[in-house]
């Protein structure tokens, strides 16, 4: 059965031994009774120091022919979310920490041929790249996967996975204050983080609604015509919430 543990003792018991943890935090997945995939923390080369300007990217369709990549590109620090497409007009080119949602990474015998994911994640440099790993279940085996596929391959782009307690904790902190969303979207999550690590935070592509000012029609994502899944996520009240901070 396959569970998710976390140690600091130098031997991990769960479902199994996993050996060689020592003293650092470990996360591990046990598939078997006596295999299990560990990933222990460690900081990256952003962490411990503050950030001078930070921009937030997100995918709203609202930034689509809106020149804004250049302003982008001169921020110190740039997030963006789900593997988004990058241009230099609109959305600009530098990257530092993008997201990557679990359902992007379904690649077929991607153990066996590592190809694709590597050539969509290498589009963004050496940037950084967030997994929701302990999101759901579901999540797990795939990001611990993932890290262990890129690695080898790609060991000057850093693989993170967001802190179930921090996560949790965020959660609980909008909760308590009348965010009602069944979880939080992940750009509304990174703009907490951003304010917790940057000097400044700009933010770009956080518009909820179907029409801008105008009421020209503005589609979900910049780059494609998804539509929002409305029932997970709560965007018009963060949004109310981004005004108010």
């Amino acid at each position: 059965q396959r569970g998710v543990c976390v140690s600091e003792r130098e031997h991990l018991e769960c479902g199994g031994v996993c050996v060689g943890v020592r003293e650092r935090v470990c996360v591990c997945v046990c598939v078997r009774e006596s295999v299990c995939m560990c990933v222990c923390v460690q900081d990256f080369p952003w962490s411990g120091r503050r950030l001078g300007r930070c921009a937030v990217v997100g995918s709203g369709g609202i930034l689509k022919n809106s020149s804004c990549g250049s302003e982008i590109d001169r921020a110190d620090f740039v997030i963006r979310f789900n593997l988004a497409l990058i241009n230099d007009s609109d959305v600009g080119l530098k990257t530092d920490l993008i997201t990557i949602n679990p359902s992007q990474i379904r690649f077929k015998n991607l153990e066996q041929n590592p190809d694709p994911l590597v050539e969509r994640v290498s589009v963004y440099g050496n940037a950084s790249l967030a997994i929701p790993a302990f999101a759901y279940t579901f999540c797990t085996g795939q990001s611990i996967k993932t890290l262990k596929v890129l690695h080898p391959i790609r060991p000057q782009q850093p693989v993170a996975f967001f802190s179930p307690i921090y996560l949790r904790t965020l959660d609980r902190f909008w909760k308590g204050r009348g965010l009602k969303s069944i979880r939080l979207s992940s750009g509304f999550m990174l703009i907490n983080t951003a304010l917790e690590l940057c000097e400044e935070v700009h933010v770009y592509g956080f518009w909820p609604f179907d029409t801008n000012l105008q009421d020209t029609p503005v589609p979900y994502h910049y780059y494609d015509q998804m539509k929002p899944h409305r029932y997970m996520h709560k965007m018009p009240e963060e949004f109310v919430r981004l005004l108010q901070l």
